[in-house]
């Protein structure tokens, strides 16, 4: 039978569907239903789930059949109905699509069910059988072995195959971070038994159980011990009680910004699972489709041979910035946004004013909040020519390959600008040109171990840029309001070995939170500069509270300045919260970042005349 899920993987980069399940629980069917015989009860439900997945831009439907086997029917008095229910869940994946979409028919494992019932691994594998013979007399173009749990499982869907399928399948587990599946057995161990199976798969997956950034690092350690076509089905993040629902937090960029990792380390197919939705494949399939016609990769290719690396610059020499830290001086901050509009010279005067009042260096957002603006490198660079203050640009991962990044660092290697923030960057969704692409190459953590290279007189290649490395003093950031304060600690961990010097925080307005920082900061040797943003008005603090990614503003803060009465009151509250945050972590910090809200470099100044 002719393979053509081997040939969509062989031709290009194939955009597979989401969660089902999820999908039809956000419709009202109760998980104590059985979603599989929905096929039949309530074909029109299932129908526009697998039609919103094909306008989304998924080529692959999976057939509403994960749990149709015989063990976990019978829970539900539908056993005799198998058949039924399998051909139904195969037909209607195949109304959804046009003649180029594929039917992917889902097998999921037995489960508990396979330990309660009592039978011999014969008769457990028998089951397994019936359910793909049902599938493949019902026409399934391929079978997918989803979310295999353990080695057992996956041996008893493997012997079922050889023993009742003549029609090409795949298989796909649920493995953490570590490549570990749920019992804690290795995958990479069983990877050469797969491979030497009798009837080996067409390709090997890795679906459900985690998140897109675990998946992640999974998907690394199985590029490196597999020749497989690797296809790859995240989670929507982890899942959150939202009251008594459950609901998945991760946002359609989100997901997308890693689909392309995965695609950039050789993965061929991309999709989601448990709560992913129509929206997040119609993001993801944007995104990918410029890189569908990327080669299968040739795994046999030579290395490029690495020179010799230079030493690096001794971090004290590499800028102003640079040997005041090195000291352990107070450092004093301020952030300007570039213009929209190409005339600097307002913002050269206010850099310049900034300067006059012993601020250290200008910090340059570069397209915050997915905006539009003028190059943020011509503007540093014309800040330092003009205003003679050092900047601290910021490197976002947003809008350039990884070819131009590097590009752009040589050119501020040239121009003398040495303080660099790097940034995985907002998505274009959070901004006013939603329908421009991200292309998220690396991220910050990528971008950084770049930079580190170029310090050490190598490119992204291995190759020399010259007899003189670079001498960038680099930066990342990080989220003291984090949800996920163990994920923050392992990035900032992260960020440290690519080669980060010091920390900038995102806008703080309670102790508590940054404190939890610097004892990770302190345990890595390295500086934190706090974030403060002058609220302007109770509007302003709203907006920050509940549309900036990373900010938390206490109730108490928002209570303050909901009760000063004019403008101007509310204006002179925000002022005086800032210059108390910065009094309260004076001690603390290696230095204090101050936002000029909306341009007012004035705000960001008079909270500095107490610091």
């Amino acid at each position: 039978m002719s393979n053509l899920l081997e040939c969509k993987l062989r031709d290009h980069i194939v955009i597979f569907d989401g969660a089902m399940g999820t999908q039809l629980y956000n419709r009202n069917f109760f998980i104590n239903s059985c979603y599989e015989y929905l096929n039949l009860t309530n074909p029109d439900a299932v129908l526009t789930i697998h039609r919103e997945y094909a306008e989304a831009g998924a080529e692959i439907m999976t057939a509403n059949t994960y749990g149709a086997n015989r063990l976990k029917l019978s829970r539900h008095a539908l056993a005799e109905r198998l058949a039924e229910i399998n051909t139904a869940g195969v037909n209607l994946a195949r109304r959804a699509g046009d003649e180029t979409t594929l039917v992917a028919a889902s097998v999921g494992p037995l489960g508990r069910e396979a330990a309660k019932s009592g039978m011999t691994e014969e008769e457990l594998i028998a089951v397994v059988g019936e359910q793909l013979e049902a599938l493949q007399k019902a026409g399934a173009d391929f079978i997918i072995g989803e979310t295999m749990p353990s080695i057992s499982e996956a041996r008893r869907f493997l012997k079922a195959v050889e023993k009742y399928c003549s029609i090409p399948y795949m298989i796909s587990f649920a493995a953490d971070r570590e490549l570990e599946l749920a019992m804690g057995e290795k995958l990479a161990l069983f990877l050469p038994e797969l491979e030497q199976a009798k009837q080996p798969p067409t390709a090997i997956g890795l679906n459900c159980g985690v998140g897109p950034e675990p998946m992640l690092a999974a998907v690394e350690k199985l590029a490196g011990a597999t020749s497989l076509p690797m296809v790859v089905q995240p989670n929507a993040g982890t899942p959150k009680s939202v009251d008594n629902r459950t609901i998945y937090m991760c946002s359609p960029e989100y997901l997308t910004t890693y689909a392309i990792r995965y695609v950039s380390m050789g993965v061929r197919g991309v999709g989601g699972c448990c709560g992913t939705t129509p929206e997040h494949i119609f993001d993801l399939a944007r995104s990918v489709r410029p890189l569908r016609h990327t080669p299968l990769a040739v795994k046999t290719a030579s290395p490029v041979e690495k020179v010799a690396e230079l030493p690096e610059i001794p971090v004290a020499q590499r800028s102003a910035l640079a040997e005041k830290v090195s000291r352990g001086e107070f450092v004093k901050l301020v952030e300007i946004t570039p213009p929209r509009g190409f005339d600097l010279a307002p913002t050269i005067e206010k850099a310049a004013c900034c300067k006059a009042a012993g601020i250290d260096a200008i910090n340059i957002p570069d397209g915050p909040r997915a905006s539009s603006r003028i190059s943020s490198i011509v503007t540093a660079s014309e800040i330092e020519k003009q205003a003679g203050i050092e900047t601290i640009l910021h490197c976002c991962c947003r809008d350039k390959n990884l070819i131009g990044m590097q590009a752009d660092l040589l050119g501020c290697a040239f121009l003398g600008i040495r303080n660099i923030l790097f940034i995985t960057g907002d998505p274009p969704k959070l901004g006013d040109y939603p329908f421009a692409s991200g292309v998220f190459d690396v991220d910050s953590v990528g971008i950084l171990k770049v930079c580190t290279g170029l310090n050490r007189g190598t490119d992204i290649g291995g190759k020399s840029i010259g007899n003189r490395p670079t001498a960038f003093f680099p930066g990342a950031g990080v989220d003291p309001n984090a949800l996920d304060m163990a994920r923050e600690e392992r990035r900032m961990n992260e960020k440290a070995e690519a080669g980060a010097k010091f920390f900038i925080t995102q806008p703080v307005f309670s102790v508590k939170p940054l404190r939890n920082v610097l004892k990770i900061a302190e345990k890595l040797g390295l500086p934190v500069f706090a974030g403060v943003w002058p609220l302007t008005s109770y509007r302003n603090a709203e907006f920050m509270h509940n549309e900036v990614p990373g900010v938390v503003i206490p109730e108490e803060v928002m209570r303050r300045m909901e009760s000063a009465v004019s403008r101007e009151d509310q204006y002179e509250a925000g002022i005086a919260i800032a210059r108390e945050t910065v009094a309260a972590i004076r001690g603390e910090v290696a230095g204090v970042q101050v936002s000029a809200p909306f341009g007012k470099v004035e705000s960001a100044l008079r909270v500095f005349e107490q610091a």
